[in-house]
């Protein structure tokens, strides 16, 4: 990925990181010049992702309210600064209707997609970006303009996580930027049992004829933490492939 994105210095906590889109986006900050801390679940992933980037990392749960002041510190202690946010660790289950989704399993998607999102930005905030300023970029959904069979949980959430982006953009002015990226389908396992089955059928509905790649959002998400990209805030960037004006194309 190009690293003309200008945040040689820096330091970014991404969530999520080991996999998919996240860890494409800690992989392109790393190469922009940025310093890198990582989160995920799995011990293993955050060891060798943080090994590949010479950054740090920390396992655990982003709905762990000690795991986002763990992580923030780490970050701040190691690199001396948190310039960068970056969200994008989420959950896509309860899957299935609503009427049977279990209330546990909703919080749940709730605590991950939303809360934690809120909990790290609070903690980038007071640690850093309150005296120094930052960016912050929500990973959102192009599935929280509309509704779906059996992901009602994930896109009502990332719908919250959409507003979440704008009222922080407000209240966090002029220091600290917020913004979001919505995917529409990129290849990642989170999504693998949508994309896998029909893949060509998929990729010849979008106008650019294919499905999404993570450095595909990756390099959006890039733009917005870069200074290019410095009088955007509360703004959600499209990066669908244009799934959004799918049943406009015209067919020779």
């Amino acid at each position: 990925m190009t690293s003309s994105y200008g945040l040689r210095g820096r330091a970014a906590v991404v969530t999520g990181a080991t996999r998919g889109i996240g860890r494409a986006v800690a992989r392109g900050l790393a190469d922009a010049g940025a310093r890198v801390c990582v989160s995920a679940r799995d011990p293993d992933r955050v060891r060798r992702t943080a090994a590949e980037l010479d950054g740090v990392g920390l396992a655990g749960d982003v709905g762990d309210p000690a795991h986002a002041r763990r992580l923030t510190q780490l970050c701040l202690e190691t690199f001396g600064r948190l310039d960068v946010l970056v969200n994008n660790a989420a959950t896509n289950q309860p899957y299935g209707p609503l009427m049977d989704a279990d209330p546990g399993a909703w919080r749940e998607a709730f605590t991950v997609n939303v809360e934690a999102p809120l909990r790290l930005a609070q903690c980038a905030w007071r640690g850093w970006m309150r005296e120094h300023g930052g960016v912050v970029v929500n990973v959102c959904t192009e599935g929280a303009g509309h509704v779906g069979p059996g992901v009602g949980a994930y896109g009502t959430s990332k719908a919250a996580l959409l507003h979440l982006t704008r009222q922080l953009a407000g209240e966090l002015g002029p220091g600290v930027r917020v913004n979001s990226v919505s995917p529409g389908l990129v290849r990642t396992e989170m999504a693998r049992f949508v994309w896998e089955p029909g893949e060509a059928e998929v990729a010849a509905a979008l106008p650019l004829g294919r499905i999404g790649e993570p450095a595909d959002v990756a390099r959006a998400v890039l733009w917005l933490c870069s200074d290019e990209a410095r009088w955007i805030t509360g703004a959600d960037l499209l990066v669908d492939g244009g799934t959004r004006v799918s049943r406009a194309r015209v067919t020779p």
